[in-house]
Parts: structure tokens; sequence; C-alpha cells
């Protein structure tokens, strides 16, 4: 059989064209705008609830029941100013000490020591389980107890008498060891919890570098569970302000009583309970706003953009 040439030659593969190279960066087409999606059902709720928002406003600033006259009458009285000042000193021996006591009781509460760790977990057990009214008014009437305040050596020994407990324990002493002992348990296990949220790592680097527990927890332990530890102990203070109106049970004059001894008076209650709930809503405000600076100085690098700020961050994009 006689082939031809044709037959004996190999198909000639044609190459395939050289793929093109995509396109730079500086190429692509950017031009195109991003809508954003359309929520008309949001935006009709929104608008209901701002003509809501704004009819409930007018209609208690027009009703004259509230007496907006005896408010702005007694907002700035030297008896409101008065009790204004204690609530804050309150608040702030309250705090100062809890966190105090709070700190050596997380300290207690995670050491490997047994004994100093149930105790810890006792005196949390406790304060936390009973009401502060109660502490309050137990501490009120310590002396039913222990009619004088003594030292002495335990189990018999000789005592060394300071003083008789009614001259001590004062309304307002008993109004500050049932708030700091009360607000220890409870910042106990906040800063229990910012201790536990610091990486194990940094125990192993600080050990490594010769330092003890105290200067561990000083220097590398605590600094890092302010993150964590600030934003309830913010909570824990703004709650602290507004539990002092407890002690107004033990005659104190803070603000609520203050306004509480004016209305019995002139038994106009709803305006001197707004002018209370004007102070206390000023005091949150403020402690609010200093809370929120202190949590984005701690909270540097870890913060959570909002909604809309992903959404260019997701589209590669910054705004």
């Amino acid at each position: 059989m006689r082939l031809n040439k044709e037959t004996i030659m190999p198909p000639v593969i044609s190459e395939a064209p050289e793929a093109s190279s995509p396109p730079s960066e500086s190429h692509v087409d950017d031009s195109i705008p991003v809508v954003p999606l359309r929520h008309p059902i949001r935006k009709a709720a929104a608008i209901l609830l701002l003509v809501l928002a704004g009819a409930a406003a007018w209609n208690v600033a027009t009703n004259r029941r509230f007496g907006w006259d005896v408010v702005a009458t007694y907002l700035l009285s030297p008896e409101i100013l008065r009790g204004a000042l204690l609530t804050v000193v309150l608040t702030v021996i309250s705090m100062i000490a809890g966190i105090a006591l709070g700190t050596v009781l997380a300290v207690m509460r995670i050491s490997d020591n047994p004994i100093v760790s149930r105790i810890s977990r006792g005196f949390i057990w406790f304060f936390r389980g009973t009401p502060l009214l109660v502490q309050l008014i137990f501490w009120y009437n310590i002396a039913a107890l222990y009619p004088t305040v003594s030292i002495g050596i335990p189990f018999g020994g000789p005592d060394f008498v300071i003083g008789s407990a009614n001259s001590l324990i004062t309304p307002l002493a008993a109004a500050l060891l049932g708030l700091s002992l009360n607000e220890a348990a409870y910042m106990a296990e906040i800063i229990r919890s910012g201790i536990g949220s610091v990486d194990a790592g940094q125990y192993d680097a600080a050990q490594a570098l010769g330092m003890n527990n105290i200067q561990l927890m000083r220097r590398v332990v605590l600094p890092q569970a302010m993150r964590v530890v600030l934003p309830p102990t913010g909570n824990e203070v703004i709650s602290m302000l507004k539990a002092t109106t407890l002690v107004s049970v033990l005659a104190i004059s803070d603000l609520l009583y203050s306004a509480q001894i004016i209305y019995s008076l002139n038994y106009r209650t709803i305006p001197l309970l707004i002018v209370a709930s004007c102070w206390y809503l000023l005091m949150t405000s403020i402690l609010s706003y200093f809370q929120k600076k202190l949590e984005n100085h701690y909270g540097r690098g870890f913060a959570i953009p909002t909604t809309t700020k992903r959404r260019w961050l997701a589209l590669g994009r910054t705004k």
C-alpha cells in the first residue's frame, strides 16, 4: 500500500495563544458605584419611633402636673446640692475601698493555698448572697451584738477596748461598711475574670525574667487585665451611684433622702423625684463619658468596628 505524504506527517498542533496577562491594578475599573442595600421598612420604623418619641416628649413638657416650675425652683437648692455631694462622696469612697479589697480577694481566690482560696470564696459567697439593704441595716445595728469595739488576744485573752460601737459605727460609717464590703465581693469576681484573660505565656515570660508573684501581678498581669476589667467596673461604679439611695433607710441625707425631706414638707412628690432623677442622670452621664475614654485607652487595637465600617472594610476601601 502506498502512503502519501499527508498520511505519514503528524498533525500540526497549533500553539495556543499566550494567555493574556491579568490587567494590573491600575487598569481595574473602579468607577462602578457601590449602592448600599435599601431598607424601607427600617426607615419607616425609625420615623415612626421618632414621631412617638416627639409626641411623648411634648406631652411630658406640656403636662402641668409634672410641676416643672417646682423642678426649676429646687434643682439647685442647697439641700439638693449637699445631698448630691454626699452621694458622690459615698460612691467614690465605697468604690475605692471595694476595688482595693476586691483585688486582694481576687488574688486570694486564685491562690494555690486552699485555706486562703476558701476564705476568699466564703467572703464572696456571703456578701453576694445577702441583699445590700440587709447588710446596711445589719451594720447599723451592730451595737446590739458588740456593744464595744475592742482588739485583743482570741480565745479568752485580754482585750483592749477602743470605744463604744454606737459612737464608732455611725450611720455614715455603717453605710460605708455595707457598700464597700458588698462591692468588694463583686469586684473580686470581675478582677479574677480579668486576670484569667491574660495569656499563660505572659506568666512564663515574667518568671523567666526573675519576677516574683507580686511583681508579676503589678507589672504584667493587672495592666493587661484592665481591658477586660474596665467595662464591668464602669457598670459597677454607676450601679454604686444608684445603690447609695438605699442609705436613706439609715437617715443619711444623700440626694434621695434630701428630696424626700423636702416633699414631705410641701407634698410635691413628683417634682422632687424629677429633681433627684435629673441629678442622677447627670452624674451617670459623666461617669459613662469617662468610662468610654478609659475603655478606648486600654482597648486600643481591640475595638470592634461598626456595621458601616465593616462594610467598607469588606469592599477593600477605607472611609
